[in-house]
């Protein structure tokens, strides 16, 4: 569980330097391929999230430290909550994509369209996308805060575990 934790972790980073650069970029061309860049990494997001949902549904949750009840519901949110975003936000982007009549393509495969092509929906799925990307970015923030507060302060072994060269 944890290359996949981590593959999804350098995928977002991709996706992001992908779509903060292409709005630095001056060429079509160049701005093409950093979207198309942008697309892809999202898709596969998308793809390990469905597969690390699914191994989350049939495994159950990893093994726990002893912690409070409410540190545990905390933790429970946090995670379903970044397990919902990163199912929504590359379905928001490739329904963005729809809206602005851009057919997605995953490798060279086409993929059906979520939504037809219509400039106002675009204009409100793009403000979404936004949003929900700032909101990955504060969660994504407050688990690696957690993280951390578990290695220095409590002293406990939640970060080596997630690290994909622990040692057993």
């Amino acid at each position: 569980m944890a290359i996949l934790h981590w593959s999804t972790v350098l995928l977002l980073i991709a996706a992001a330097a992908f779509a903060l650069t292409r709005d630095e970029v001056a060429g079509r061309v160049a701005r093409q391929w950093l979207l198309e860049g942008h697309r892809h990494t999202g898709l596969l997001v998308l793809l390990l999230a469905v597969l690390r949902i699914g191994l989350r549904l049939r495994h159950g949750r990893l093994p726990q430290a002893v912690h409070s009840r409410v540190i545990r519901i905390a933790a429970w949110l946090t995670h379903a909550a970044l397990y919902l975003i990163l199912l929504a936000l590359p379905l928001v982007g490739w329904a963005l994509s729809n809206a602005e009549g851009k057919p997605v393509t995953l490798f060279g495969a086409a993929l059906p369209a979520l939504v037809a092509d219509d400039e106002d929906l675009a204009d409100a799925l793009l403000v979404w996308h936004q949003d929900i990307a700032w909101s990955l970015l504060a969660l994504v923030l407050l688990h690696i805060g957690a993280a951390l507060y578990h290695h220095f302060v409590r002293r406990d072994d939640v970060l080596r575990a997630m690290w994909p060269w622990r040692s057993r």
